[in-house]
């Protein structure tokens, strides 16, 4: 009876996410982090200020990540000349097992790795992958929980509208 409860329970939670809207709105100011990136320097947000900033929690084991990711890499190069930046944030102990993934799915947005789970746990993240987009003052403005083909189409509509504001 108690693996009913939790398999009812899970069951609800994802139904709940799944038939959500594409987006909440959010407010307040991003949490400033500092993470060492792929490429091996770290990345501070707060230095992003003046650009939108996406910033996207994934794991090499969640399906719809890898479904994402090229997408993600296409909204990128898109936006990336109008002052739009992305940060794929990584959240396994792990990295190699990201940068296995990245072999297969390559991009050129910057990867962080957040290994101890500090800025996850910082950002609240419940659900990978976790997409918030922050405007060009480093507020908070829209909050994505997992991904369903066509969210990428709500991403550039948001992204765009703060690129113009």
């Amino acid at each position: 009876m108690k693996n009913l409860k939790r398999i009812l329970l899970v069951l609800i939670v994802f139904v709940v996410f799944a038939s959500a809207s594409y987006a909440d709105n959010i407010k307040g100011v991003a949490p400033d982090f500092t993470l060492k990136s792929r490429s091996g320097e770290n990345i501070k947000l707060s230095e992003l200020r003046g650009e939108v900033v996406m910033i996207n929690f994934w794991a090499s084991w969640c399906a719809p990540c890898r479904q994402e990711m090229p997408l993600l890499e296409e909204l990128y190069k898109k936006y990336s000349d109008l002052g739009f930046t992305l940060l794929a944030v990584n959240v396994e102990e792990d990295s190699s097992k990201a940068d296995i993934l990245l072999r297969d799915i390559p991009v050129t947005f910057p990867v962080l790795f957040d290994n101890t789970n500090k800025v996850t746990k910082l950002y609240k993240v419940v659900a990978m992958p976790s997409t918030i987009i922050v405007d060009r003052d480093g507020n908070m403005r829209y909050l994505h929980r997992g991904y369903l083909p066509g969210y990428e189409e709500e991403y550039k509509k948001q992204v765009s509208e703060l690129i113009r504001e």
